[in-house]
């Protein structure tokens, strides 16, 4: 049974994007509702003695893939801290042009075998296809898509997994004694993070909204009530079906 009652106040559990950029901003302004920011979960990375135990050889690979900065960071901070030098033939294959850009705070750009696809991991099997010579290395955190993988395997390509960096829990205890109408969550981590949090949180009257699948079934499994979920075939981002959601509600 879905709660009752306006939506005055909503915590999104991402960082505060720029205002100029946010549609939560334009939600904010429109329908008069407070909109606070904050982040469930964050990375940190491996230390080289956790690394070490996976027994992955970076230099027994001829190519990386990276699918976020933090794949990028912690690759190149770990190369460092385990004393890796990353020959110049190595290739780099990367999820997205921006993330390819990225790699500029690492290497000389132009001097490197850099490609890249464009948003989706199925578009970057794609490139890598083209070269099944190679063995790659797919630098992840503790929690990472099996499709990945998956992916690789059907394609028939060589390649390892490595745990570079880890999602863990941020510390929310300052938010104990505030109450919000909504909680914005975009993946089953953040949910994890409110019960490690808050072991004894109710929902009651707060609405919950939810990105995607895997973070609808996570809400499911932990015995709470998904208010607003996202993408639907009227409201294909978050922001846009909590606006339709307060639209209801707020009358």
């Amino acid at each position: 049974m879905a709660a009752e009652g306006k939506v005055k106040t909503i915590l999104v559990s991402q960082p505060a994007p720029p205002k100029d950029k946010s549609p939560y901003h334009e939600i904010q302004t429109k329908y008069k509702v407070k909109v606070d920011f904050r982040p469930f979960i964050h990375v940190e990375g491996l230390s080289a003695s956790e690394f070490r135990k996976q027994r992955i050889h970076i230099l027994e690979h001829t190519a990386v893939i990276f699918t976020s900065r933090h794949a990028v960071d912690h690759f190149f901070r770990l190369c460092e801290e385990t004393r890796v030098v990353v020959p110049e033939t190595m290739k780099y294959f990367c999820i997205s042009e921006a993330v390819a850009y990225y790699m500029q705070n690492y290497m000389v750009y132009r001097k490197r075998k850099i490609f890249f696809g464009k948003q989706r991991f199925s578009d970057l099997v794609d490139v890598l296809k083209k070269h099944k010579q190679e063995n790659f290395l797919l630098p992840c955190s503790d929690i990472y898509k099996e499709s990945m993988p998956e992916a690789m395997e059907e394609a028939g390509l060589r390649f390892s997994v490595g745990i570079f960096y880890k999602t863990v829990a941020s510390d929310l205890s300052d938010l104990a004694d505030i109450k919000y109408d909504m909680l914005v969550f975009f993946s089953p981590s953040g949910i994890s993070s409110l019960f490690k949090n808050f072991p004894k949180f109710k929902q009651n009257g707060t609405r919950i909204a939810a990105f995607g699948p895997s973070t609808a079934k996570a809400i499911s499994d932990a015995g709470l009530r998904l208010d607003v979920p996202a993408p639907t075939t009227d409201s294909p981002s978050m922001s846009k079906a909590i606006e339709e959601y307060i639209k209801k509600a707020n009358k």
